[in-house]
């Protein structure tokens, strides 16, 4: 970025942050938000980024991320104003961060492939960050939407000798679904348990093949909507 760009940057985050203050200060709702009552909106904006990206608009992309950036500086403020942190803490803490997590750019580990990069990851989050020193799944959160749960369960296991495995998760997608299809007779509990046993193998296979399950079913979702608007359309 030249100096120009950076100046323009930091006098445009300024006064963003002026007005997030100003919010706080003048604003009924928002003096009367917290990081419980705030975080369910941080999380919509995060999925309508995530559409946006998904989406290829440049124009709605810019302007989710205007909406997280906001987030940010929402909750940093929080942090300020009960002196456990600002928004400078949050840069600076994220910078240190992605440092230390990229020695093979600020330090002399080689790693020539993006999965070397992640394994390291993974690794100085262990044990340089001190994260998983409870089991692997330690800081896996549970209150993450399923799929994203199941696919982070599932690299958080690569640090043992189980990683996803494509052949296995296919074969066990096949008797799954097999027996799903066949009807079999079983409790509700027992029907349920088949369907979660499927869609962790399709997680697993998808895991595999270094596809996002979240974003996959999103795209499919999306194309059923399309798919049933041009059917309601055509029989206007």
């Amino acid at each position: 970025m030249s100096e120009e760009g950076a100046a323009r940057a930091g006098a445009a985050l300024e006064r963003l942050d002026e007005i997030t203050r100003r919010l706080r200060r003048e604003c009924p709702w928002d003096r009367e938000q917290d990081e419980r009552s705030i975080v369910p909106h941080t999380v919509e904006e995060a999925y309508e980024l995530a559409d946006a990206a998904h989406s290829g608009d440049d124009a709605k992309l810019l302007d989710e991320l205007g909406d997280v950036l906001f987030q940010v500086h929402f909750l940093s403020l929080l942090l300020e104003e009960r002196g456990a942190g600002s928004l400078a803490a949050v840069a600076d803490g994220c910078r240190e961060k992605l440092v230390r997590r990229h020695p093979h750019v600020f330090g002399e580990v080689e790693a020539r492939t993006s999965g070397e990069v992640r394994r390291n990851w993974d690794e100085i989050k262990r044990t340089t960050e001190g994260r998983g020193a409870e089991g692997i799944f330690a800081d896996v959160p549970e209150n993450l939407p399923a799929l994203l749960y199941a696919r982070k369960a599932l690299r958080r296991a690569e640090r043992t000798s189980r990683s996803a495995d494509l052949e296995a998760a296919r074969d066990r997608l096949r008797r799954d679904v097999d027996r799903l299809a066949a009807g079999e007779d079983g409790t509700q509990e027992e029907r349920a348990t088949e369907i979660g046993a499927a869609l962790f193998a399709l997680v697993e296979a998808a895991t595999a093949l270094g596809v996002d399950p979240e974003l996959a079913l999103r795209a499919a979702t999306k194309h059923f909507q399309t798919q049933i608007g041009e059917d309601e359309r055509a029989h206007e």
